[in-house]
C-alpha cells in the first residue's frame, strides 16, 4: 500500500517535463517535487526493519502533511495522499506491538 502511495504520489512530479525549460533544470524541478517521496521511502525502509519506529515516523509524517497542506481548512482532497502513510504508520505499531520479535529457541 505504502509503495503504490509513494508511486502515486511520484506521478505528479512529471508535470515538470512540460515546459521549455532545459533538461538540467526539468531534472533539478523532478528531484525537487519527489523531495518528500525520498523521504518517506527512507521511513518504510526503517519501517522494515524497525515497525514501532518507523510506524511513528509515518504517523509524524501524516500529521506534518495534514499541516502542511491545510488538509482540515480548505483541502479535504489531500487526505486521499495522506491517509494512506496513517494507516500504514498504525499498521506497522500494530504488527510491531502483536508480533513484536519473540525470541526462538533452536531445539536440536
Amino acid at each position: 500500500m505504502t509503495i503504490l502511495s509513494l508511486l502515486f504520489m511520484t506521478m505528479f512530479s512529471f508535470d515538470v517535463f512540460d515546459g521549455a525549460e532545459s533538461f538540467g533544470m526539468k531534472m533539478l524541478g523532478f528531484v525537487i517535487h519527489n523531495i518528500p517521496v525520498m523521504i518517506l521511502m527512507v521511513i518504510l525502509i526503517i519501517s522494515w526493519k524497525w515497525e514501532l519506529a518507523g510506524g511513528a515516523l509515518f504517523i509524524l509524517a501524516s500529521i506534518s502533511g495534514t499541516y502542511f497542506y491545510h488538509s482540515f481548512s480548505g483541502n479535504p482532497a489531500s487526505l486521499v495522499v495522506i491517509a494512506p502513510f496513517l494507516l500504514a504508520g498504525i499498521l506497522f505499531i500494530l504488527h510491531g506491538v502483536l508480533y513484536g520479535k519473540k525470541s526462538v529457541k533452536h531445539t536440536e
